[in-house]
């Protein structure tokens, strides 16, 4: 049997906004509360120098280096994390669910999970060596020119 609208007891209304309502929700621009201050008024935008229009880039907060910036910098905390949490939870699942694996011998009298244990200090060390490559290659040299940037925007700030 399938479910008919029509027939439903209390059918739920459709609400729908005026036709000359935003397409948003905007706030309104009276106080909505007894207490609530009254809005204040949006300033006027800025009117553009014509001496600035020859500028070469962006100031530095809109700039889409800093975009580059942050997606180097998320990349570079991912791999490095990845590298050394994987690696231990690999441990940890092989130590769970494998301990016949885990107490075998590699060579005379050393357990594979004691030889997997010790090179938990190893692959710290290579995530922390992936961590500072990653960083030279691709963070820092972002960083600095952005650092540029926001000094030679500085010294014509300050010259004006």
């Amino acid at each position: 049997m399938s479910f008919d609208p029509a027939s439903h007891p209390h059918p739920r209304p459709r609400v729908r906004p005026p036709f000359d309502a935003p397409p948003y929700a905007a706030s309104p621009s009276y106080a909505t509360h007894p207490r609530q201050r009254p809005a204040a008024p949006h300033p006027a935008p800025p009117v553009p120098d014509p001496g600035r229009a020859s500028r070469r880039h962006a100031p530095p907060g809109r700039h889409s280096d800093l975009r580059h910036l942050r997606s180097a910098y998320r990349w570079q905390r991912r791999t490095a994390t990845l590298t050394a949490l994987g690696y231990f939870v690999l441990f940890l699942v092989l130590s769970a669910f494998a301990p016949s694996f885990m107490t075998g011998g590699v060579t005379a009298g050393i357990p594979t999970g004691l030889l997997l244990a010790l090179l938990q200090v190893p692959v710290t060390w290579l995530a922390i060596a992936l961590y500072e490559a990653t960083a030279r290659r691709r963070v820092d040299p972002l960083a600095d020119l952005i650092r540029r940037q926001a000094a030679l925007d500085a010294k014509r700030e300050a010259t004006r």
